[in-house]
């Protein structure tokens, strides 16, 4: 079993028997404000309690990312599961697999040629029983894709420390959880397509984290970290995504995301707001007009570039203005 692919700030781990592991590591240019650090280290208390962590947000508030940087923290290797509707127990505790063939040859005498042949289905552990009998580091990525009776399997592990084992696993009924085995759950509750409720047996045995838009200077500071532009230039994207997202015309509020999209961009054309001109205003209609909507109505995308043109018009004002306007924006574009 292969190690998910494009996950940074993990290196696999290979150990003979069972599928390829992640080694965490510190995440290249995690950001740690005041803000994120208080909820790693609530996370991190949670943990140490005894309790599953929930990260539950909607896309682009970091929950994975979180999630990575939790268990790197926490220093055990991780396994990773992708939460899919196809799942079910056997995906996550183990079943068996193709055959196991031995044949015997015996030529001792030459005249003689004797034959033997043994055939069983092969057995392999899949990711939760590798978890939790080594005291692995389980992330749990978009759990309420899986459907909720493949998740049922948890509630034991979660409350009573114990993984039933299918009567075809030969040996032990159950395995008996290792203590340092920790779970981290992350999910959206607004995606409307391929998610599933998650039963509230499994929801009461974890704690949650709602996680919301990150405060004005972690934005900045990860909006900077991620694209490498210039602190100014990282303040008046990220000024100018939150005024399109108080001003109300947005059907989805745009994220830190299209902060580092739109600054990315500019840094690869090799500008800046103040030298970009035309280029800076078309990256930003381009990237966040689109990220604030779902069917892309031509009404609704008039409104948002609207706002977005007076929101950017206001920011390269020479007297300096800092979008003081923006909830008169939001009017206007209502109205």
């Amino acid at each position: 079993m292969s190690s998910p692919t494009g996950c940074k700030g993990v290196t696999p781990m290979v150990s003979e028997g069972m599928p390829t592991l992640l080694q965490p590591r510190r995440l290249p240019n995690f950001v740690e404000t005041p803000f994120v650090r208080s909820l790693v280290d609530r996370a991190l208390t949670y943990i140490a309690a005894g309790f599953p962590v929930h990260f539950r947000g909607t896309s682009g508030t970091g929950k994975t990312t979180l999630a990575l940087h939790v268990a790197s923290r926490i220093g055990r290797p991780v396994v990773m599961i992708h939460g899919d509707e196809e799942f079910s127990t056997s995906d996550l505790v183990g079943g068996e697999h193709g055959y196991r063939m031995t044949k015997v040859i015996d030529n001792f005498i030459h005249s003689v040629l004797k034959t033997e042949e043994d055939m069983s289905r092969r057995w392999m552990d899949n990711r939760l029983t590798v978890a939790c009998r080594y005291g692995l580091t389980l992330v749990y990525d978009e759990f309420t894709r899986s459907r909720p009776e493949a998740n049922n399997v948890l509630l034991s592990v979660l409350q009573e420390k114990m993984l039933d084992l299918p009567a075809a696993r030969e040996g032990e009924g159950y395995l008996r959880v290792h203590p340092e085995f920790t779970a981290i759950f992350t999910s959206n509750p607004e995606e409307y397509a391929g998610v599933y409720r998650s039963q509230d047996a499994l929801r009461d045995r974890m704690i949650t984290l709602d996680l919301d838009q990150f405060d004005e200077e972690t934005e900045v500071a990860i909006t900077q970290a991620k694209s490498g532009i210039g602190r100014a230039d990282a303040e008046r994207i990220v000024r100018i995504v939150r005024g399109l997202r108080e001003s109300g015309a947005c059907e989805f509020a745009p994220t830190v995301r299209g902060c580092i999209m739109v600054a990315r961009s500019l840094r690869v054309a090799n500008g800046s707001i103040a030298t970009a001109n035309g280029l800076f205003r078309q990256l930003c209609l381009d990237i966040l007009a689109s990220e604030s909507s779902r069917g892309g109505g031509s009404s609704h995308s008039a409104r948002v570039r609207q706002v977005l043109s007076e929101l950017i018009d206001l920011h390269q004002d020479s007297d300096g203005n800092r979008l003081d306007a923006l909830p008169v924006l939001g009017h206007q574009a209502e109205n």
